[in-house]
Protein backbone atom coordinates (compact mmCIF):
# COMPACT_ATOMS: atom_id res chain seq x y z
CA UNK A 1 0.00 0.00 0.00
CA UNK A 2 1.40 3.40 -1.49
CA UNK A 3 2.60 5.36 2.17
CA UNK A 4 3.39 8.94 2.45
CA UNK A 5 6.44 10.52 2.95
CA UNK A 6 8.93 11.58 5.69
CA UNK A 7 7.09 14.69 6.33
CA UNK A 8 4.36 13.89 5.56
CA UNK A 9 3.88 10.78 7.99
CA UNK A 10 5.29 13.11 11.08
CA UNK A 11 2.57 16.00 9.56
CA UNK A 12 -0.57 13.13 9.81
CA UNK A 13 0.91 11.96 13.47
CA UNK A 14 1.43 15.34 14.95
CA UNK A 15 -2.04 16.21 13.79
CA UNK A 16 -2.97 13.51 15.63
CA UNK A 17 -1.23 13.84 18.54
CA UNK A 18 -2.70 17.89 19.00
CA UNK A 19 -5.81 16.47 18.66
CA UNK A 20 -5.34 13.72 21.27
CA UNK A 21 -3.56 16.21 23.46
CA UNK A 22 -6.49 18.73 23.43
CA UNK A 23 -8.97 16.11 24.48
CA UNK A 24 -6.97 14.88 27.12
CA UNK A 25 -6.36 18.60 28.52
CA UNK A 26 -7.34 19.12 31.93
CA UNK A 27 -9.19 16.06 32.14
CA UNK A 28 -9.56 12.33 32.96
CA UNK A 29 -10.20 10.53 29.71
CA UNK A 30 -12.54 7.84 29.60
CA UNK A 31 -10.55 5.57 27.01
CA UNK A 32 -14.23 3.84 26.17
CA UNK A 33 -15.57 7.10 25.04
CA UNK A 34 -12.43 7.52 22.52
CA UNK A 35 -13.06 6.88 18.49
CA UNK A 36 -11.00 3.80 17.36
CA UNK A 37 -9.05 6.47 14.80
CA UNK A 38 -8.13 8.58 18.55
CA UNK A 39 -7.17 5.71 20.03
CA UNK A 40 -4.63 3.97 17.13
CA UNK A 41 -3.18 7.80 17.49
CA UNK A 42 -2.65 7.38 21.11
CA UNK A 43 -0.94 3.79 21.13
CA UNK A 44 1.54 5.48 18.43
CA UNK A 45 3.69 5.97 21.85
CA UNK A 46 2.87 3.76 24.15
CA UNK A 47 4.35 0.36 25.21
CA UNK A 48 2.13 -3.00 24.81
CA UNK A 49 -0.09 -3.17 27.55
CA UNK A 50 -0.72 0.69 27.21
CA UNK A 51 -4.47 1.23 28.33
CA UNK A 52 -4.96 2.65 24.79
CA UNK A 53 -4.31 -0.67 23.03
CA UNK A 54 -5.98 -2.65 25.29
CA UNK A 55 -8.73 -0.84 24.68
CA UNK A 56 -8.43 -1.28 20.97
CA UNK A 57 -7.71 -5.21 21.59
CA UNK A 58 -10.79 -5.44 23.46
CA UNK A 59 -12.88 -3.53 20.72
CA UNK A 60 -10.86 -5.61 18.00
CA UNK A 61 -10.48 -9.46 19.23
CA UNK A 62 -13.66 -11.22 18.48
CA UNK A 63 -13.99 -9.35 15.19
CA UNK A 64 -10.50 -10.34 14.02
CA UNK A 65 -11.03 -13.82 15.56
CA UNK A 66 -14.04 -14.61 13.75
CA UNK A 67 -12.23 -13.48 10.46
CA UNK A 68 -9.23 -15.72 11.03
CA UNK A 69 -11.52 -18.17 11.59
CA UNK A 70 -13.33 -17.65 8.70
CA UNK A 71 -10.05 -17.73 6.57
CA UNK A 72 -8.39 -20.34 8.42
CA UNK A 73 -11.60 -22.81 8.75
CA UNK A 74 -10.60 -24.39 12.20
CA UNK A 75 -10.10 -22.81 15.99
CA UNK A 76 -6.53 -24.11 16.26
CA UNK A 77 -5.05 -21.74 13.50
CA UNK A 78 -7.25 -19.28 13.75
CA UNK A 79 -6.25 -18.96 17.52
CA UNK A 80 -2.57 -18.98 16.05
CA UNK A 81 -3.38 -16.33 13.26
CA UNK A 82 -5.02 -14.08 15.63
CA UNK A 83 -1.95 -13.89 18.09
CA UNK A 84 -0.26 -12.69 15.02
CA UNK A 85 -2.45 -10.68 13.86
CA UNK A 86 -2.83 -8.42 17.23
CA UNK A 87 1.96 -8.68 17.54
CA UNK A 88 1.31 -7.20 14.15
CA UNK A 89 -1.20 -4.72 14.84
CA UNK A 90 1.02 -3.55 17.72
CA UNK A 91 4.39 -3.44 15.95
CA UNK A 92 2.86 -1.56 13.31
CA UNK A 93 0.79 0.90 15.32
CA UNK A 94 2.45 4.02 14.41
CA UNK A 95 2.42 2.61 10.34
CA UNK A 96 -1.83 3.78 10.98
CA UNK A 97 -2.39 7.23 9.24
CA UNK A 98 -5.92 7.67 9.52
CA UNK A 99 -6.66 7.88 5.71
CA UNK A 100 -9.16 5.14 6.47
CA UNK A 101 -11.11 3.87 9.53
CA UNK A 102 -9.29 1.83 11.82
CA UNK A 103 -11.16 -1.39 11.52
CA UNK A 104 -10.30 -1.28 7.40
CA UNK A 105 -6.92 -0.89 8.84
CA UNK A 106 -6.80 -3.77 11.52
CA UNK A 107 -8.88 -6.03 9.09
CA UNK A 108 -6.58 -5.61 6.33
CA UNK A 109 -4.01 -6.57 8.63
CA UNK A 110 -5.58 -9.64 9.94
CA UNK A 111 -6.64 -10.55 5.92
CA UNK A 112 -2.97 -10.36 4.96
CA UNK A 113 -1.45 -12.21 7.99
CA UNK A 114 -3.83 -15.25 6.83
CA UNK A 115 -2.91 -15.39 3.43
CA UNK A 116 0.71 -15.45 4.54
CA UNK A 117 0.07 -18.26 7.01
CA UNK A 118 -2.33 -20.27 4.46
CA UNK A 119 -0.02 -20.09 1.47
CA UNK A 120 2.90 -21.31 3.71
CA UNK A 121 0.42 -24.48 4.82
CA UNK A 122 -0.18 -25.14 1.19
CA UNK A 123 3.53 -24.97 -0.25
CA UNK A 124 4.05 -27.70 2.57
CA UNK A 125 1.21 -29.50 1.71
CA UNK A 126 1.88 -29.42 -2.14
CA UNK A 127 5.84 -30.93 -0.96
CA UNK A 128 4.42 -33.56 1.26
CA UNK A 129 1.93 -34.33 -1.62
CA UNK A 130 4.04 -34.50 -4.07
CA UNK A 131 6.84 -36.63 -1.74
CA UNK A 132 3.92 -39.05 -1.37
CA UNK A 133 3.02 -39.40 -4.76
CA UNK A 134 6.76 -39.87 -5.44
CA UNK A 135 6.98 -42.74 -2.99
CA UNK A 136 3.68 -44.27 -4.21
CA UNK A 137 4.74 -44.52 -8.25
CA UNK A 138 8.06 -45.72 -6.92
CA UNK A 139 6.42 -48.81 -4.56
CA UNK A 140 3.37 -49.49 -7.25
CA UNK A 141 0.74 -48.24 -4.19
CA UNK A 142 -2.88 -47.79 -5.46
CA UNK A 143 -4.02 -43.70 -5.59
CA UNK A 144 -6.82 -42.79 -3.07
CA UNK A 145 -10.02 -42.22 -4.59
CA UNK A 146 -12.27 -39.96 -3.77
CA UNK A 147 -15.28 -40.33 -2.07
CA UNK A 148 -18.47 -40.02 -4.49
CA UNK A 149 -20.71 -39.29 -2.43
CA UNK A 150 -18.88 -36.90 0.05
CA UNK A 151 -21.12 -33.45 -0.27
CA UNK A 152 -19.30 -30.33 -0.24
CA UNK A 153 -20.56 -26.88 1.44
CA UNK A 154 -20.17 -23.68 0.88
CA UNK A 155 -16.37 -23.34 2.40
CA UNK A 156 -15.18 -26.31 0.91
CA UNK A 157 -16.31 -24.84 -2.68
CA UNK A 158 -14.50 -21.40 -1.79
CA UNK A 159 -11.10 -23.54 -1.46
CA UNK A 160 -11.30 -23.81 -5.37
CA UNK A 161 -10.58 -20.59 -5.62
CA UNK A 162 -7.06 -18.40 -5.62
CA UNK A 163 -6.60 -17.46 -1.87
CA UNK A 164 -7.49 -13.52 -2.86
CA UNK A 165 -10.39 -14.59 -4.85
CA UNK A 166 -11.47 -16.56 -1.46
CA UNK A 167 -10.47 -14.02 1.10
CA UNK A 168 -12.32 -11.39 -0.97
CA UNK A 169 -15.62 -13.24 -0.95
CA UNK A 170 -15.30 -13.77 2.47
CA UNK A 171 -15.04 -10.34 3.61
CA UNK A 172 -17.52 -9.22 0.99
CA UNK A 173 -20.44 -11.78 1.92
CA UNK A 174 -19.33 -13.16 5.39
CA UNK A 175 -18.20 -10.22 7.18
CA UNK A 176 -20.31 -7.72 5.03
CA UNK A 177 -17.70 -5.32 4.21
CA UNK A 178 -18.78 -2.40 1.72
CA UNK A 179 -16.41 -2.59 -1.64
CA UNK A 180 -14.76 0.90 -0.42
CA UNK A 181 -13.86 -1.18 2.82
CA UNK A 182 -12.54 -4.07 0.77
CA UNK A 183 -10.56 -1.15 -1.58
CA UNK A 184 -9.02 -0.79 1.74
CA UNK A 185 -8.56 -3.59 3.17
CA UNK A 186 -7.49 -5.29 -0.50
CA UNK A 187 -5.28 -2.13 -1.68
CA UNK A 188 -7.64 -1.74 -5.36
CA UNK A 189 -10.14 0.19 -6.68
CA UNK A 190 -13.26 -0.17 -5.91
CA UNK A 191 -13.99 -0.98 -9.72
CA UNK A 192 -11.49 -3.96 -9.24
CA UNK A 193 -12.80 -5.28 -6.53
CA UNK A 194 -15.91 -4.99 -7.98
CA UNK A 195 -14.37 -6.78 -10.82
CA UNK A 196 -12.84 -9.45 -8.67
CA UNK A 197 -15.77 -10.39 -6.56
CA UNK A 198 -17.72 -11.07 -9.74
CA UNK A 199 -14.90 -13.09 -11.50
CA UNK A 200 -15.26 -15.19 -8.36
CA UNK A 201 -18.61 -15.70 -8.27
CA UNK A 202 -18.72 -16.58 -12.07
CA UNK A 203 -15.91 -19.23 -11.78
CA UNK A 204 -17.95 -20.84 -8.59
CA UNK A 205 -21.02 -20.76 -10.73
CA UNK A 206 -19.03 -22.67 -13.49
CA UNK A 207 -17.53 -24.83 -11.49
CA UNK A 208 -21.15 -26.34 -9.27
CA UNK A 209 -23.38 -25.53 -11.56
CA UNK A 210 -25.48 -27.94 -9.80
CA UNK A 211 -25.34 -26.57 -6.19
CA UNK A 212 -25.56 -23.10 -6.89
CA UNK A 213 -27.54 -22.69 -10.13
Amino acid sequence: MTSLPPAGNQLCRGRRAREYGRLTQGAVLDLSELTDEQLAAETASEGSDGPAFVELLSRFRERIWRICFRLMQNETDANDAAQEVFVRLFVNRAKFEGRSKYSTWAHAVAVRTCLSIRRGKARRRKYETDATREFQHRHGDAQPTADPGLSMDLMNMLESLGEDDRAMLIMKYAEGHSYEELSGIFDLSISGCKMRVSRAREKLRQLYPNQLG
